[in-house]
């Protein structure tokens, strides 16, 4: 074969992968759909979210500044009664209470710091001498709870201010030595697990349900619509309504499964993710009535998310164009499970448990943070299987109507 006849051999192959290439990009960019939804909706959708979990992370461990913070001050010297009385902070009497049921009221929240100074304060700090000393220096204690935004705050506020006094001073006190063996953070296991799981889980769990749903739901129901086999179905004797059912209840299962192994996976992993070791997390701290209700809550999640895109499936006409649909849902789903990382704790307003996922999202912040409302959760559980029938009922309807189920 002569060098031109190689020539125009490659000629026609480049031509043939460009005319395939351009046909492709013409395909691609021509359908806003598949450009919004590939170039620029993951970016955008990446943007928003990490840009409010960002202020949702940083409500959970910042104080607001109108919170009144509550501060037990022991042995007040007079040094420092200028600088503590221009802090804002509302300076308790501890008088007729004793220094463990100080430290109980940081530890249950009900004050968010119990300082401990020295007897004649002034007078330990002003004889000190770290030079000829054998006696470790004055020891200011400051007892706190991290797992209050307020009481963090307030510590370190505190510490500040000590730090800025004794700058003028060569050394001559500790704060919080380590020597004394006492335990100044006085957050428990619980505090600590229940602030970063509530904070976490509810979002990650409402993303794992998502997508074990929609990897079975579309197929189901829009695949047999793409096959053809869905109208085998329909022409059964068995009722549409009957239908209906089998497929979410038979899909809720299997999502269920598939969420529920994500979710223990990631609960058993996040303490060593986060460093359990040194932050006190413990997933054990959960008792079984927990875990009931969690899975509760969770089961009749996935029974309205398996209904919604059950919906959704039903109107398409492949499982390509389904999981295309799907998306806008994901992104309204992710950002209700972001709802966790903001406020202190669930919502106390009970109409706000009628709303569907987003009371799913709530009950599970509840729980995690050991502080749920047994009602809000009854009121969730009810209103989620009401919806379920709703949209089932919708589906229903679906099956029913020639015009969704057979069109091209």
């Amino acid at each position: 074969m002569s060098n031109r006849e190689n020539k125009a051999g490659r000629q026609s192959r480049s031509r043939n992968i460009w005319a395939v290439a351009k046909k492709e990009f013409a395909r691609f960019f021509r359908d806003p759909k598949m450009v919004f939804g590939t170039l620029l909706l993951p970016g955008l959708l990446i943007y928003v979210m990490y840009s409010i979990m960002g202020d949702g992370i940083m409500n959970q461990f910042v104080s607001e500044e109108t919170e009144p913070v509550s501060v037990y001050v022991e042995n007040e010297p007079a040094s420092l009664k200028e600088a503590i009385g221009s802090l804002s902070f509302q300076l308790l009497s501890g008088e007729d209470k004793t220094s463990e049921e100080l430290k109980q009221e940081v530890q249950e929240k009900d004050a968010d710091l119990y300082v401990v100074f020295p007897e004649n304060f002034d007078g330990q700090v002003e004889a000190y001498d770290s030079q000829t000393a054998a006696e470790p220096a004055p020891n200011v204690e400051i007892y706190y709870n991290s797992a209050s935004p307020a009481s963090q705050t307030a510590y370190q506020t505190m510490t500040e201010v000590l730090d800025q006094y004794e700058s003028h001073l060569a050394n001559k006190f500790d704060v919080n030595n380590g020597q004394s063996g006492n335990v100044y953070d006085m957050a428990t296991k619980e505090d600590v697990t229940g602030q970063v799981f509530s904070m976490l889980l509810p979002m990650l769990m409402m993303i794992f349900l998502f997508t074990g749903c929609m990897a079975v739901a579309p197929e189901s129901i829009a695949g047999e619509k793409e096959r053809g086999t869905i109208a085998t179905l329909l022409v059964t004797p068995i009722r549409r309504s009957d239908l209906a059912i089998g497929k979410v209840l038979s899909l809720s299962v299997i999502s269920l499964l598939s969420g529920v192994s994500s979710f223990l996976g990631t609960m058993l992993s996040l303490p060593k993710l986060m460093g359990a070791s040194s932050s006190g997390m413990d997933a054990s701290v959960y008792q079984i009535s927990d875990y009931v209700l969690l899975l509760a809550v969770i089961l009749v999640s996935v029974l309205i998310i398996v209904s919604l895109i059950s919906i959704v499936s039903a109107y398409s006409r492949s499982v390509k164009e389904a999981n295309t649909a799907i998306v806008p849902l994901m992104v309204v789903v992710m950002f209700i499970g972001i709802t966790s990382m903001f406020g202190n704790g669930a919502p106390e307003n009970p109409l706000l448990y009628c709303i569907p996922l987003y009371n799913s999202v709530q009950s599970m912040n509840g729980i995690f943070s050991f502080q749920y409302n047994p009602v809000h959760i009854g009121i969730t559980l009810l209103s989620n299987l009401i919806w379920t029938g709703i949209l089932i009922y919708v589906i229903t309807r679906m099956f029913n109507s020639e015009k969704v189920m057979f069109s091209k």
